[in-house]
């Protein structure tokens, strides 16, 4: 079982060990990189470094471990398909280039698409993949956003016809998947992998006993900045 790079075209049946021809499905993992890193920079209060960029080499391996356990109760030949949408802004080009190539390179389809209007998202494009991918066969789908709400009432549509539907995302922005009683909601930084250390994040919903420091964001003397 290998990472797809997601094309459009129906794949062909193919035989089982005793003749039989068995339908295909997509286990598919949609990735919202704008979304994301919103929700991650929300967090970090900036711009995220290195240590705390999602890996994806282990995101992709958690899919094919997620669609290995969907195999075992599936009659059909199951693929699993990893893609990132993304917007690409005038002149950054050169910039996104490496991360899109080694995205690539891992094994996930970029759909990558000019931010040329304060509208011109990937909220639609994403959509309109999920539901392609449903008319071919649809064994799990697993959308990552971090708040998602542009997915909510297509994702319990899929969950409702029997498909497992996980998101993936940051709790603390994501309320209505946690307390969902047909979605499943997976916290990226619980994946293996995913994070190189641990997000300095602090719930106000589960705060400890004994309380809990919230760092500033930025310094103090940034407020002297530009007077």
């Amino acid at each position: 079982m290998s990472l797809s790079e997601g094309t459009s075209d129906t794949d062909l049946t193919r035989g089982s060990n005793d003749g039989s021809v068995r339908e295909n499905k997509r286990v598919l993992l949609v990735w919202d990189a704008p979304n994301l890193d919103m929700g991650l920079g929300a967090i970090l209060g900036g711009r995220p470094t290195a240590a705390y960029r999602p890996r994806f080499d282990a995101l992709g391996r958690w899919l094919l471990s997620r669609t290995a356990e969907l195999s075992a109760t599936e009659t059909a030949n199951l693929e699993a398909e990893a893609t990132v949408f993304t917007n690409i802004a005038p002149g950054s080009a050169d910039v996104v280039r490496p991360w899109v190539e080694a995205l690539r390179n891992v094994g996930f389809a970029v759909f990558a698409k000019p931010k040329v209007e304060e509208d011109s998202d990937v909220d639609a494009d994403m959509l309109r993949h999920i539901e392609l991918r449903r008319g071919e066969g649809l064994a799990g789908v697993m959308v990552a956003s971090a708040d998602g709400q542009a997915f909510r009432e297509p994702l319990e549509g899929i969950a409702a016809a029997g498909v497992p539907v996980q998101v993936l995302g940051f709790r603390e922005h994501a309320s209505w998947a946690v307390s969902s009683e047909i979605l499943d909601f997976v916290d990226l930084e619980d994946i293996p992998g995913v994070f190189r250390e641990p997000l300095p994040r602090v719930s106000l919903e589960s705060l400890p006993d004994e309380g809990a420091w919230l760092q500033p964001f930025r310094p103090l003397s940034a407020l002297l900045v530009g007077r």
